[in-house]
């Protein structure tokens, strides 16, 4: 959107058209990240670095009292913000804390009417585990499970022929006639046959 316009509609909700509530404006309707005030701080600083926290945080508050931006709530330790004032939905992972547009149904609509009340904004929040994070259990556990058949594999291969890697009764009574033998040969204070 060109910086006209953003002066326009400034003017027509009633505010006056800075440069920092331009700045503010434009920084929103270029991403869709859906950044917090501290982000949008940052990144309005980038251009102007003098630009107060109080400024971005009123300017923020002042664009969503007025209907240019949306005030989002979907994640519960801060607010985010979004420029994009059609019907959508937001979701949020819960793993990366990433927040998405997704689709919406269009059940609802602006200026719908529902039992004589006019609709002017329909908010759904979603949360779960996005594509991304999802992907990356997946490979994670894909890893896991070949490390383990590797293991399997290295073991397999270092046993004799026909060999078990559990306990044969044969063996748990080797171990018991050694163990039998090691503790007679210390009553009698002798030495091991193995000496």
């Amino acid at each position: 959107m060109l910086p006209l316009d953003r002066s326009n509609r400034l003017r027509e909700s009633g505010l006056t058209p800075t440069i920092q509530r331009l700045a503010i404006l434009d920084c929103l309707e270029k991403t869709t990240v859906h950044p917090t005030a501290d982000q949008v701080l940052l990144a309005v600083r980038e251009t102007f670095p003098s630009v107060s926290r109080a400024t971005v945080y009123n300017t923020l508050e002042a664009l969503a009292r007025v209907g240019l931006i949306l005030r989002i709530t979907v994640d519960p330790a801060v607010a985010r913000y979004d420029a994009d004032l059609g019907p959508h939905a937001h979701f949020r992972c819960r793993l990366c804390c990433t927040v998405y547009d997704v689709v919406m149904d269009k059940d609802l609509t602006l200026n719908d009417n529902v039992h004589g009340h006019r609709v002017e904004s329909v908010r759904t929040y979603a949360y779960g585990v996005c594509r991304a994070c999802l992907q990356a259990d997946a490979e994670k556990r894909m890893l896991k499970d070949s490390s383990k058949a590797s293991t399997k594999r290295k073991q397999a291969r270092s046993l004799p022929p026909n060999a078990s890697t559990s306990p044969t009764k044969s063996d748990k009574e080797n171990v018991s006639k050694t163990l039998s033998l090691s503790d007679s040969s210390s009553e009698e204070g002798g030495e091991s046959p193995d000496a």
